[in-house]
């Protein structure tokens, strides 16, 4: 016997529905390339991403269509999210920091059809447009005042597109397990690879993520994704933001200290999610000029490992909580968050610290285990490391384009090495390929890189294992430090004394004017190896190691 209840399709467009019809009124904020701010509301969103539905229907995309987007966070671009999707077509997002080559490559290999892009990228559209030939329109996504010159035949102005259409548009009935978006992982070793996420997963994502023990977003947050939309969809924010009706806030291009900062404060931010580096950023600023965000609360820190000292400074100097999450591209992309349990509330501050550190924990709809190299699941102790997998409602099971399939047993591997503790709170150790093996023993670069960043001196950091003759590989640190720092090597390899055991200690120090940072503002360990790639230990060896 089957329930009698009623089944309603787990679409995207029914989040914009519900928010204009329960939160019309609640502002959308945009930082515009064009100068001026944008102000309108969710109800204003819903009538123009019925609009831009209509024309790209008139540009003759149909249900699986690929419309690829090269756009920063703003209105317009969060109107074509529910506008592609909901008439059935693709949302592809592009990463517009990629080379050029690449972004073509990633364009052909969707076989994209219209292209919508930010002003920012007209360069760009110019340089690549000759090499996709499958787009057929390229849409400038601003007003005919600021058009820009460009000698492209098919151009197409995105506010003239919507003046000649009406809001009468009526969403189709579509399959909850239809293609609503694709997204490229950021391909650091060979070509990027495409995630196609359904309408069902898409929701599924935004429903978990808003929850108390996620994101916990409320009608009365005012959130502001500094994550690129073209990063994994912005975290999800752009799908969970309407979803409780919170009031949400676009930067732009803008994503320096100063410009969040002033931001965050004339809008009265709640809430936002972005990268370190971002964080890193907007800390100094706050730092040089004495300066608070009262209204900040809480931001998510994702994309790589957050050093534990800057997570300390935030909640120390600012009463700001800089909560960890992990995630991937496969993954829609949250995997976990870190939010403390009942059980940790009555710890000490050092306690709650040491779990605050580490990458949380699944909400309902994930699931994680890590395996030894024989595929065997390896004990929830805190302490031994292994193979993370997943599994879920919102991981990818093969790759666009692939007919085979990426999964072990049902569960997909991520190339991170972690830990699970058994409260469920998992903790990052390593990249699998970028873990240092030295004398039999595993070295967390993960943990050399906080340490490092713990030095007053120190602005960034990265640990790579190098080759030696004598421990098949040894850690070296490289270093940028902050404006108006030093620091010696011998005082920084000091600073290791009694925080790991004496075999981990970095053998040398190598000081640079700036990391290399991949297309989603992660250190590229592949470009710093080749940066380093003439480098040779010091001889005689500086360190004797130990196990």
């Amino acid at each position: 016997m089957q329930g009698q209840m009623m089944t309603l399709p787990l679409t995207t467009p029914s989040l914009l529905e519900h928010a204009e019809r329960y939160h019309g009124d609640t502002e959308i904020v945009s930082c515009t390339l064009e100068g001026p701010v944008h102000r309108y509301t969710y109800a204003d969103a819903h009538r123009r991403a019925r609009q831009a539905a209509h024309a790209l229907v008139r540009l003759g995309t149909g249900p699986g269509s690929r419309v690829g987007t090269l756009a920063w966070n703003g209105y317009r671009h969060f109107e074509l999210y529910y506008a592609i999707s909901g008439t059935g077509a693709i949302t592809h997002t592009i990463n517009p920091r990629l080379f050029p080559e690449q972004v073509a490559w990633i364009i052909n290999d969707a076989k994209d059809e219209v292209v919508c892009f930010d002003l920012s990228f007209a360069a760009l559209v110019e340089a690549i447009a000759a090499d996709c030939p499958g787009v057929r329109h390229w849409v400038a996504m601003t007003d005919r005042a600021h058009m820009p010159a460009l000698r492209i035949a098919n151009l197409l102005c995105y506010e003239e597109l919507l003046a000649a259409e009406s809001a009468d548009f009526a969403w189709p009935a579509l399959d909850e397990h239809s293609a609503a978006a694709l997204c490229y992982t950021s391909g650091t070793t060979g070509n990027p690879k495409g995630v196609l996420y359904s309408h069902r997963a898409t929701l599924l994502h935004a429903l978990a993520s808003a929850l108390p023990d996620a994101l916990a977003l409320s009608a009365c947050d005012v959130v502001a994704p500094v994550v690129p939309m073209f990063h994994v969809n912005a975290w999800g924010l752009p799908y969970s933001a309407p979803l409780v009706g919170a009031k949400l806030v676009f930067p732009g291009a803008c994503l320096d200290g100063e410009s969040i900062f002033s931001l965050f404060e004339r809008e009265r931010v709640t809430f936002s999610a972005g990268v370190p580096t971002v964080w890193l950023s907007l800390q100094q600023h706050m730092r040089q000029h004495a300066s608070r965000l009262p209204h900040l609360r809480r931001m998510i820190v994702g994309g790589a490992a957050c050093p534990p000292a800057m997570m300390r400074s935030y909640e120390q100097e600012f009463g700001i909580q800089l909560q960890h999450a992990w995630g991937m591209t496969e993954l829609s992309p949250m995997g976990t968050v870190n939010t403390l349990k009942a059980s940790h509330l009555g710890l000490d501050d050092e306690a709650r610290f040491a779990i605050g550190v580490k990458q949380g924990r699944p909400p309902f709809g994930m699931d994680l285990k890590t395996v030894d190299d024989h595929g065997n699941e390896l004990p929830r102790d805190g302490k031994t490391a292994g193979a993370l997998l997943v599994r879920g409602h919102w991981v990818v099971e093969q790759y666009f384009g692939s007919e085979a399939s990426p999964l072990v047993d049902g569960w997909f591997p991520t190339g991170d090495v972690a830990t699970l503790d058994p409260d469920g709170f998992m903790q990052i150790t390593d990249r699998a390929k970028d873990v240092i093996k030295s004398g039999g023993e595993w070295i967390s670069s993960i943990d050399l890189e906080n340490i490092a960043m713990a030095h007053p001196a120190v602005a960034e950091a990265a640990a790579l294992g190098i080759a030696h003759p004598k421990w098949d590989e040894r850690p070296l640190l490289v270093v940028v430090l902050k404006p108006g720092q030093a620091v010696s090597r011998e005082a920084l390899l000091a600073h290791y004394a009694g925080k790991v055991a004496r075999f981990c200690y970095p053998d040398d120090v190598v000081f640079i004017e700036a990391l290399p940072h991949t297309a989603t503002g992660k250190v590229s360990k592949v470009l710093l190896r080749e940066q380093l790639r003439d480098y040779r230990w010091p001889t005689p060896s500086q360190r004797e190691v130990t196990s």
